[in-house]
């Protein structure tokens, strides 16, 4: 709970033709990062973005860019959405066969590295690579569409990652994706998350700015 907290507004529920003036509009209204979900209609059951998308919107925002890779055999193109501009790059466990040299290998090239689990996957599977990463990322849905319900059996695994942490002395950030809101966000601050990835939340509204502040104002209740 001493961690600051960090809103990072996903762009998989903005207005996807005009991309760029809604990335401003987070920026302007308050985001701390830009959430970017790869896809690649094999690893989950949508297909989105790559790296020639996520370049040109580089060029759009000074925001740090939180890139989720949701593909498979994410050690293939690692380098290609590093240069493009992810600065924290997160691939899934269950998606990479040879995790503890993916993580290095993020690091190595620049980026900090993460890894997610989805619902049904236990904390006791990232356990090896903790003192590896930057982030973790939990995901409160099961990955490939936005604007689904955030299922609340997934807290527990927020709560063991940061008593880990805590007990081992690490120093990743604990994020959680899927289903955020102003109810929902309250229970995963509470459970000790610290960063987290909001999409229809913010896009669906009018105000940007004031769902920001509502949000922000929930958590830290």
């Amino acid at each position: 709970m001493d961690r600051p907290l960090l809103l990072a507004p996903s762009i998989l529920s903005a207005n996807h033709g005009r991309l760029a003036d809604e990335i401003l509009a987070v920026e302007t209204a308050g985001a701390d990062w830009l959430h970017v979900d790869v896809m690649d209609g094999h690893f989950v059951p949508n297909l989105t973005l790559g790296p020639p998308v996520i370049r040109s919107l580089r060029r759009t925002s000074k925001l740090p860019f939180d890139v989720h890779l949701m593909i498979e055999a994410p050690e293939r193109s690692l380098t290609a959405y590093i240069e493009a501009g992810a600065d924290w790059l997160t691939v899934h466990e269950e998606a990479s066969t040879h995790l503890h040299r993916t993580l290095v290998a993020i690091r190595e090239a620049g980026a900090h590295p993460g890894v997610s689990i989805n619902p049904a996957t236990p904390v006791v599977a990232i356990e090896p690579v903790l003192h590896l990463v930057d982030l973790v990322l939990v995901m409160s849905v099961n990955p490939g569409f936005g604007g689904q319900r955030f299922l609340p059996e997934v807290l527990p695994k927020v709560e063991q990652l940061a008593r880990v942490r805590a007990a081992r002395g690490l120093d990743y950030r604990l994020e959680v994706d899927g289903g955020i809101d102003t109810k929902t966000i309250v229970a995963a601050r509470a459970a000790g998350a610290d960063t987290f990835v909001a999409g229809s939340a913010i896009f669906s509204t009018a105000d940007y700015g004031v769902t920001m502040r509502e949000l922000r104002q929930a958590a830290s209740a």
